[in-house]
């Protein structure tokens, strides 16, 4: 379902750039593989007991898969929709007895651990310095947030699920070598108290004459939110490879 919302606002862009003068669409695709250096999670977060999630799940390699839309109205203007979805399980053991929403999991039995967060982002941005080889561009963001921690032990199984909207700031930057071969950095983030969010990603991309481009390089993303129903803070980080086309 959200797949199919994702490829109507792909469409609606489609609409506008065919009827908007001097636009540009994109369409990228980015794959690879995501680590986790840490996957904190305490639910409830005033009264449960604090573990990593990776006990469970493994620290990774595990496939990812993002879609970007990105249409440029000029040179200045630009909107780009975001589909990024992320899942991963695995079954391990418990270090200590766990008190995770209304249950004890107990330390030592097989325990399966499901970590879902899938995001969708709408970003404004406006390139505000566009000249030699340096383009610079500040923005915002919208992103909606669809999470979900579940523990299964035997019979008992415990799940959290969090539906919710955050702002972001958004930062690019890009260095052009020559008219084909460039460097990206793409940045968004926010802070409160809270809780916070930073992904940001740094690559390297060549253009060909067909209207294909492609990408290669690092992004990472950390974060999470603190308060009385949940704490959960994770870094992830991706080797990344990417393939676009102007039209």
């Amino acid at each position: 379902m959200r797949t199919l919302r994702f490829c109507r606002l792909i469409g609606a862009i489609l609409l506008v750039s065919s009827s908007a003068p001097a636009g540009e669409l994109r369409l990228e695709a980015e794959s690879g593989g995501v680590w986790f250096s840490k996957n904190n999670v305490r639910i409830p977060g005033d009264g449960g007991t604090k573990f990593d999630m990776v006990e469970l799940t493994g620290r990774g390699p595990d496939p990812y898969l993002r879609l970007y839309a990105t249409y440029d109205f000029n040179n200045r203007h630009a909107l780009k929709i975001t589909f990024a979805p992320l899942q991963v399980d695995g079954t391990g053991s418990l270090s200590e007895d766990v008190i995770f929403r209304d249950d004890v999991f107990t330390a030592g039995a097989p325990t399966k651990g499901i970590y879902k967060f899938n995001t969708y982002r709408l970003t404004y941005r406006w390139t505000f310095h566009d000249r030699g080889r340096w383009r610079w561009g500040v923005g915002a963001a919208v992103l909606v947030r669809d999470a979900e921690i579940t523990l299964e032990q035997g019979d008992k199984k415990q799940s959290k699920d969090d539906l919710g909207v955050v702002p972001l700031l958004h930062l690019y930057a890009a260095y052009r070598f020559n008219d084909r071969a460039s460097v990206i950095l793409d940045v968004e983030g926010a802070w409160s108290p809270m809780g916070r969010a930073v992904d940001a990603a740094l690559k390297a991309e060549y253009g060909f004459d067909s209207g294909w481009y492609a990408a290669a390089g690092y992004r990472t993303l950390e974060g999470g939110a603190d308060n009385d129903s949940v704490y959960t803070f994770a870094w992830l980080h991706y080797a990344l490879a990417e393939v676009g086309y102007r039209f």
